[in-house]
């Protein structure tokens, strides 16, 4: 549950700040933090010299910090011209896209910029993102490294150079319609229209927030503008191999969005339990058992294998729905039944239309192939009506 700390000078919680305000800030600047504190007097300090005499401005801080990084802000905000508003969350949910999110949530301004607390991101930029939007008519603008006038010179190394120009092939790769015209999905600096985007839609998972907005809500109108990717004015980098890897399951999951793409991916899971089952298949029958039960017995080796994998591949994000016993004992049910039906489909079409034994076992294969994977998404991870109806009150509070 977020705490908040508003400055001195302040209306109050942003949620009766946005009503009280008759005219709101043209932008409003959302900061992530996470241990900035060395950071962030500059920060407001770059902010104060190069916005509010171009356009108006609030800043909110969302921060995660373990330091005193929410108190410096405080300090520091004595001396703006503008509203600082920190929010500090005492459970980082959803990494830095999550700490985004909230602070779009809290915004009163028509335009929301994005941007980083370190000063890889200038803030001078902020008042051209806001400009350009305008004049396009757009409704996300983003700061790209990679057309020309825009550099990464910031990064440090090759080898945090390669790693980005990989995620961007890799993400472009995998939503080529979604990212059309935004040659860095992998940017943090954006400025977004606040009517553009359901805050609530979002799914956020690690630093990537700019991909899990345009996969997930894109505006209609996207445009560019170049930057200058800075060396970093204070601390360490936030990027590690944890975050990475957060990175690819949220990837993951943007791509798994899809019901085709999650049938795609639930039938090549399905297809390596085939692996399991063989070897079982063959140990037990080396034992002397007969090929009727040891099929049986075979086949539970291959379900748990599928079951495994589809947990934590497929359907991650679905677990809390159910707990382990029972997700276990339908993702079982269904498997198995799957067995019960495939004979009398197979003897049906052999006997009733004439078909092959074949074509009759490839088709009945499919059909209960579809089968089980609705009956898996809509019998063990999708949420149970009565839970769904009685929560959704609370999230709407």
């Amino acid at each position: 549950m977020s705490q908040e700390s508003m400055v001195p000078g302040e209306l109050g919680d942003p949620a009766v700040r946005g009503a009280e305000i008759a005219e709101p800030g043209a932008v409003t600047i959302v900061v992530p933090t996470f241990n900035e504190s060395a950071n962030v007097r500059e920060l407001l300090h770059r902010i104060t010299e190069s916005v509010p005499t171009r356009l108006p401005c609030e800043v909110v801080f969302v921060d995660d910090s373990t330091d005193d990084t929410p108190e410096v802000i405080s300090e520091a905000a004595q001396d703006c011209p503008f509203p600082v508003t920190v929010l500090h969350r005492e459970e980082p949910v959803g990494g830095l896209g999550g700490a985004v999110v909230e602070g779009i949530k809290a915004a009163t301004s028509d335009w929301v910029v994005v941007m980083d607390g370190d000063l890889q991101h200038p803030p001078s930029l902020v008042p051209e993102l806001v400009g350009t939007g305008e004049r396009a008519h757009a409704g996300l603008v983003v700061a790209s490294r990679y057309i020309k006038g825009g550099s990464r010179e910031g990064l440090a190394g090759g080898y945090r150079i390669a790693v980005s120009r990989g995620a961007t092939w890799l993400t472009k790769t995998l939503f080529p319609r979604k990212l059309r015209g935004i040659s860095d999905p992998m940017s943090g600096f954006f400025a977004i229209r606040r009517s553009a985007v359901t805050a609530e839609a979002l799914k956020p998972l690690g630093y990537k927030i700019l991909l899990e907005l345009a996969v997930r809500s894109r505006p209609r109108q996207v445009t560019e503008v170049p930057f200058v990717f800075q060396d970093r004015f204070a601390g360490e980098s936030k990027s590690t191999a944890q975050e990475g890897f957060r990175f690819l399951r949220h990837l993951l999951g943007l791509r798994l969005a899809s019901p085709v793409a999650r049938m795609v991916v639930f039938g090549l899971i399905g297809a390596t339990g085939f692996v399991p089952n063989l070897v079982g298949l063959w140990a037990l029958t080396r034992t002397g058992m007969h090929y009727v039960p040891a099929e049986i017995l075979a086949n539970q080796l291959g379900v748990a294998w599928n079951f495994l994998l589809i947990e934590h591949l497929l359907f991650r994000d679905r677990r809390r729905h159910r707990s382990w016993w029972d997700r276990t004992g339908r993702f079982a049910l269904l498997a198995n039944a799957d067995l019960v039906l495939r004979i009398p489909l197979i003897a049906l079409f052999v006997h009733r239309f004439g078909m092959g034994a074949v074509p009759a076992t490839a088709l009945a294969l499919v059909m209960t192939f579809v089968l089980r994977f609705v009956g898996t998404e809509a019998l063990v991870y999708l949420p149970r009506r009565g839970r769904e109806s009685r929560t959704a009150p609370r999230r709407a509070a």
